[in-house]
């Protein structure tokens, strides 16, 4: 593993957001990409939206450089019209509305379907006009650029806001005279550069196949979807693997227990939260990935598979998994124990990942020292007819896998 690919990318910028005594009691999530990463402005776009979101819950991110406060995250027009938001805890977010979005019937259904499904919603750089009432009587806070306004306008803004519910949010604070006059006219919250400038998170992309991403898409629009074939879909690509499992374990879904599949996996999210998410990461994949690495991996875990059901072992697919996920360290260019960390599997997967021990531990060691030739190492009594069987059937299986989704590129 080179260190120029262990290098961390920018996946986002934060930018804490204050109360009165200056406690950090939020941040706002901001898209920032490898080019701009020296400046201060930020993409707009469903796409910036789209990264932050996927970089938020299926990155690897420095350890401790997220605080346990809501985030505010930016939301565009498409975003909210179209429904595409996943289900994110409503305590942990914040749902940022743009400026520029279009105010019309189908934005402020929208809006009030989040409201309705438990979310807060924001204004950003609010500007009043009697069009955006409507927006005023769902929003919880208002955010209000006190750089680019008078001191008059504010106040007149504030009064024509008062009607409403809200807590008023002053952001682009350049000193401390304007930090104390904001206090003054009755803000609560405040942000800025004069208390923080946004600040990089790094951490650590994936990128995913697309082809793999459309044919489960395709599928999951079937209304009769059934758990057993979307796995059979997703397994057929590693990283798409590992970014569901990592959603799965993110701060979005209590688990109440580790996965033992794909198929688990599936169940504990939900098809519709499945498919939300799918999306997603269709629209920021990219297909360039290590082929070959992918290869090894779905032999591996096939391998090891079949030979736990001719074995007639429980749960032969935790066998694949372990198989699979015995090697995406290097594909990721992670190391293992950090690629652990980061999906729910079952402890003893993990423990045969990391250790070889248990029933899958055996096997998958087995199933490793087979593919490598490593004769010597292989116990007297391994079933050498077994694991040549299971071996040329799992290329045969891997082959037509990967022709499939060639097939449709």
């Amino acid at each position: 593993m080179s260190d120029a690919n262990l290098q961390p990318q920018i996946l986002m910028a934060r930018q804490p957001i204050f109360d009165v005594k200056q406690r950090v009691v939020a941040y706002e999530l901001l898209y920032r990409s490898e080019a701009d990463s020296e400046q201060a402005t930020f993409l707009g776009g469903s796409a910036a939206t789209t990264e932050v979101l996927l970089n938020a819950y299926t990155s690897i991110s420095d350890a401790g450089s997220l605080k346990r406060v809501p985030a505010f995250i930016n939301l565009t027009y498409d975003i909210v019209v179209e429904g595409k938001i996943p289900d994110l805890p409503r305590k942990q977010v914040v749902l940022e509305l743009l400026e520029d979005a279009e105010v019309d019937e189908a934005f402020i259904a929208g809006v009030k379907s989040l409201v309705d499904d438990g979310y807060r919603i924001a204004l950003d750089d609010f500007i009043y006009s009697p069009k955006y009432d409507p927006l005023l009587k769902l929003a919880h806070i208002v955010k209000v650029d006190v750089m680019h306004h008078s001191y008059d306008e504010v106040v007149v803004l504030l009064k024509q806001i008062k009607p409403f519910k809200v807590t008023l949010l002053a952001e682009k604070i350049e000193t401390h005279e304007k930090l104390e006059e904001c206090i003054s006219l009755g803000f609560k919250l405040f942000q800025g550069h004069f208390l923080s400038k946004p600040k990089l998170i790094t951490g650590r992309k994936i990128n995913t196949g697309q082809v793999a991403l459309l044919q489960l898409i395709q599928e999951l629009q079937k209304p009769d979807a059934k758990p057993e074939a979307l796995q059979a879909l997703i397994i057929k690509d590693p990283v798409l693997t590992y970014k569901l499992l990592r959603i799965v374990n993110s701060a979005a879904n209590s688990l109440v227990r580790n996965v033992e599949s794909i198929s688990d996996a599936i169940v504990l999210l939900g098809i519709p939260q499945v498919k939300k998410w799918a999306t997603l990461i269709a629209m920021t994949a990219n297909p360039d990935k290590p082929e070959e690495l992918s290869r090894a991996l779905l032999i591996r875990g096939r391998m090891a598979e079949l030979i736990a059901e001719v074995q007639k072992s429980n749960h032969a697919s935790s066998y694949f998994m372990a198989g699979m996920m015995s090697g995406l360290d290097a594909l990721l260019d992670l190391q293992q124990d950090q690629l652990l960390e980061q999906v729910p599997l079952g402890d003893e997967i993990k423990k045969a990942i990391t250790t070889g021990e248990g029933q899958i531990g055996q096997v998958l060691t087995g199933v490793i020292d087979f593919i490598a030739g490593n004769w010597d190492t292989l116990p007297i009594d391994f079933d050498a007819d077994l694991y040549d069987q299971a071996y040329r059937e799992s290329l045969d299986w891997t082959r037509e896998a990967m022709q499939a989704m060639a097939e449709t590129d």
